[in-house]
């Protein structure tokens, strides 16, 4: 369509030019005494466009000539900025192939061409930010070759440059780099100090939160540690399966730390309702606070919600929820008590019910049918512990009952003969 309309205008002009030169007679006279000089008017308008040409063309040469140093200049200019720019790939493609020396050596001539440009007031766009990842690169390999001084002498350099505003992000990565290699140096404080100076929605980037997770780890402060790891898992750096290994062992590290029961309390009031629900959390919970001589009423409540789902557990699991739940056999209630026996009529032939309702039976001084279950447990118990503790249980109802040939026998199995 553009072309059909410039194929227009073109003959328009034509068309226009034809009338005005075709019958033009008009005519140009010059008075240059003693002479007169008549020319025709379409002769002196071609030489007017001939001339204004000419002298556009003159001019043009003209203005290239004298801009041939300017030219010059720019070239050379143009051949600094792409060897400064060859060099800082080289630094990187260095870096990466683990020739930290070549790295180091092709960064230093970014920042020694950088400086040349700078100098001869030829500075580039983005000097500032172009010194930092030089510096950056050069850090990263002075740490590979464990040059600690040079390593924070570039680091330093480094955030000097990037602290104007269009530098954040070179910043950011800056001080990032920063806590790796203070975590690699095994130095988790300052790895935490680096990351608490940066931005809010850095600080909050998944490569800051790893790095936190890391570094409070290593620190010994599992809460911290507990809260970036829920904060990884919601935006889902982690898959759910590690997502809950990772929290899992936190609140365990966190149960851990409590060593008193008001204590223990407190830290699982800060776990979150699917962290209790976790049935190795419960139990852990559990077991401590049993071990501190807290309140085992307490610590079955805790390890309700896990109970009520037993059957889905596997068998070490169920082992360490038997194990739990003895620990508190003393005080166990009504309700407990009914709960177990319940569970144990509904799966008469596993072992790990039976041994736990004829524990709860013998704390209840239900001897006889404490003996028959307790009886069908041994014979059915894959674990050691608890095989060990039924037969001992056994020999101590034989011991009662005076029968001291079934106690011999049952001490035997006991001690594992």
């Amino acid at each position: 369509m553009r072309a059909a309309l410039w194929l227009l205008v073109l003959f328009a002009v034509a068309v226009a030019g034809a009338l005005f030169a075709g019958n033009n007679q008009g005519t140009v006279t010059l008075f240059w005494p003693p002479y007169r000089v008549d020319l025709s008017l379409n002769l002196v308008v071609l030489l007017l466009v001939a001339a204004f040409f000419f002298a556009h063309a003159v001019m043009r040469a003209l203005a290239a000539l004298f801009d041939l140093p300017r030219q010059a200049l720019r070239w050379r200019t143009q051949q600094k900025e792409r060897s400064m720019h060859a060099a800082l790939l080289e630094s990187l493609s260095h870096l990466l192939a683990g020739r930290y020396i070549r790295s180091r050596k092709a960064a230093e001539a970014v920042l020694a061409q950088e400086a040349s440009l700078s100098a001869s007031g030829q500075e580039p766009g983005n000097a500032a930010q172009l010194r930092a990842i030089a510096h950056l690169l050069a850090g990263e390999s002075a740490h590979a070759l464990q040059d600690r001084a040079a390593r924070e002498d570039h680091l330093r350099q480094a955030l000097e440059q990037a602290s104007t505003r269009d530098a954040q992000e070179t910043r950011d990565g800056a001080v990032l780099r920063a806590a790796r290699w203070a975590l690699e140096d095994r130095e988790p404080k300052a790895a935490l100090e680096l990351l608490q100076g940066l931005p809010l929605g850095a600080g909050r980037r998944t490569l800051a939160l790893r790095t936190r997770l890391r570094a409070s780890r290593l620190a010994g402060e599992p809460m911290e540690a507990l809260e970036t790891a829920r904060l990884l898992a919601k935006h889902h750096a982690f898959s759910p399966v590690a997502a809950r290994s990772i929290v899992r062992g936190l609140a365990i590290d966190l149960l851990n730390g409590a060593y008193d029961p008001a204590q223990l309390q407190r830290v699982w009031g800060t776990l979150e309702p699917a962290e209790r629900l976790l049935p190795e959390v419960a139990i852990h919970a559990a077991q401590r606070l049993v071990s501190l001589r807290g309140d085992a009423r307490q610590a079955r409540d805790w390890l309700l919600p896990v109970w009520e789902h037993q059957s889905e557990l596997g068998d070490s699991l169920r082992v360490k929820l038997v194990a739990a739940l003895e620990e508190g056999l003393e005080s166990l209630d009504a309700a407990w008590l009914a709960r177990i026996e319940t569970a144990q009529r509904a799966n008469p032939r596993d072992a790990t019910l039976q041994y736990l309702a004829g524990m709860a039976c013998m704390k209840r001084q239900l001897w006889g049918k404490a003996q028959q279950l307790l009886t069908q447990a041994a014979l059915g118990l894959q674990d050691a512990g608890l095989h060990r503790n039924a037969w001992r249980a056994l020999a101590e109802l034989a011991e009662q009952r005076e029968d001291a040939q079934a106690a011999a026998l049952a001490w035997k199995r006991a001690a594992g003969e």
